[in-house]
């Protein structure tokens, strides 16, 4: 690249957008959502539940998250002019500074799910290198910052050739996923399927068995706005709302299939104890070693996609806030390669921040995986929120085309799941997501300087003052041990 190419421009544009199909952006939804929460799907679920509760997790999950996807769908077509999805709906629904709280819980939960593939490699590299031991060693929060960086300057050369790369890379991680259901079936054993199909007697009520399974499902389906959240880049706009059904039909049958299947092969109180990827360890039961090798290097394969996808798709938030002077000023520079690099350099740092803490944490993966789904849920609730105004006739709507009672029905049945899973969150995680949201505000403040304007307007003020309270709340409660990490 000469010079000329890497100089950054500061205005929206001056940024070519690189303009998208229908199949890359249904390839990005799968890759999003296709990564590390798969490969542990088996002892997730295994130490919450047995095949009832997860029919009925699954059965929850997957109408939720199909309503979200039509939520995602209906607002592409209907409000055009907004971009970045998740952040932009946010905002025209609830005003400024809730869109500002969306935007970044929404960038945040991609930077801490990052840390989870890495977390989850080292993992499997550490059943033959015990020195990165579960992925949590300093040899190996080491390694993955390495990792984190190269990733780094990959995407600093361009987001069409990302985007490239993200589609070779999702064809070729959907074949170990589907390989491991294909075996799972022919090995499947009928009397070990049986024997968990109530779940054991640790996993107490099966309200309380589905309630804990809740987070994982959230996690896995993250994604699924996917090619919302790059909206600008699409050739056309239909093809958002396409791409995000096709998406998620696609991989919501892999996800169950891969749980379902893992009942058959041994028995859930020793599901519940495989290390991660625990897929690869119900393969080993099943044909041997080679099945944990080969499910390795898919799960290798399959997070380095992911970790691709959900790293484009933060700083693509983070940029379009800042072009819509939500976010500083300095996070709308974007090279002439039309990649943001302030956005991606802060995506970076946040993650390598979030690999430091995983090393003070009992249980890295799961922490993170269950953090990153959290913070994910206010950003997805005040969306469905949104799409419920919308239905009922607020706004600017009608400026593309008319609300139905059906569309009603679906933004409702969205915002209910949603909320339902703050619930299911539990209090822990909704207070360490205020410990990041508070100290957030920072920015908004910044952004408000930059244009002389008023930094908070009452409800402003009322709702950033509830976010410190609670981030108060939340160290205090993580100093004292009354919730741990």
């Amino acid at each position: 690249m000469s010079h000329a190419e890497t100089n950054d421009q500061t205005t929206a544009g001056a940024s070519p957008a690189v303009k998208l199909t229908l199949a890359t952006l249904t390839m990005m939804v799968v890759g999003s959502m296709v990564g590390a929460g798969v490969f542990s799907l088996p002892r997730r679920f295994a130490q919450e539940t047995g095949v009832a509760g997860a029919l009925i997790a699954w059965t929850i999950a997957g109408t939720g998250m199909l309503m979200l996807a039509f939520v995602f769908q209906t607002l592409a077509v209907r409000r055009p002019d907004l971009d970045a999805g998740v952040y932009a709906y946010a905002k025209a629904g609830f005003g400024e500074y809730l869109g500002f709280f969306s935007a970044f819980g929404y960038w945040a939960s991609a930077c801490v799910g990052n840390v989870t593939y890495w977390v989850l490699i080292m993992s499997t590299v550490g059943a033959i290198w015990p020195a990165l031991g579960d992925g949590d060693t300093l040899l190996a929060v080491v390694l993955s910052s390495v990792g984190l960086w190269a990733f780094f300057l990959l995407i600093r050369r361009g987001v069409k050739e990302a985007a490239a790369i993200n589609r070779i890379v999702t064809v070729a991680k959907i074949v170990p996923i589907l390989v491991f259901v294909i075996l799972a079936l022919v090995f499947f054993e009928p009397s070990v399927f049986a024997d968990n199909f109530g779940g054991a007697d640790y996993a107490g009520s099966l309200f309380n068995q589905v309630r804990g399974t809740m987070l994982a499902t959230v996690f896995v389906f993250l994604g699924v706005e996917g090619a919302s959240v790059y909206s600008r880049h699409a050739k056309r706009r239909e093809d958002v709302g396409r791409a995000t059904i096709l998406g998620f039909l696609s991989v919501f049958a892999v996800f169950a299939s891969v749980t379902i299947v893992s009942y058959g092969i041994m028995p859930m109180a020793e599901i519940a104890e495989l290390r991660q990827p625990s897929m690869a360890g119900v393969l080993e039961e099943a044909v041997g070693t080679w099945g944990k090798v080969f499910v390795s290097v898919g799960l290798i394969v399959s997070v380095l996609g992911a970790y691709l996808a959900w790293t484009l798709m933060a700083a693509e938030v983070l940029f379009v806030a800042a072009k819509d002077d939500d976010m500083p000023r300095f996070l709308r520079k974007a090279t002439s390669e039309d990649v943001p690099v302030p956005a991606l350099l802060m995506t970076t740092a946040l993650s390598q921040v979030v690999l430091v803490v995983t090393m003070f944490s009992d249980d890295a993966f799961n922490f993170a995986l269950d953090l990153t789904s959290a913070l994910s849920l206010i950003p997805f609730l005040l969306a469905a929120g949104f799409a419920v105004r919308i239905a009922l006739g607020h706004g600017r709507e009608d400026v593309a085309g008319h609300s139905t009672r059906k569309e009603l029905v679906i933004a409702v049945i969205a915002t209910l799941y949603t909320a339902f899973l703050l619930f299911a969150a539990g209090l822990k995680f909704v207070l360490v997501s205020f410990i990041l949201y508070a100290p957030a505000t920072f920015l908004f403040v910044k952004a408000r300087r930059e244009q002389n304007r008023r930094l908070f307007s009452p409800r402003e003020a009322l709702i950033c003052a509830v976010s410190i309270v609670g981030a108060v709340v939340g160290v205090i409660a993580l100093a004292v041990g009354w919730i741990e990490l």
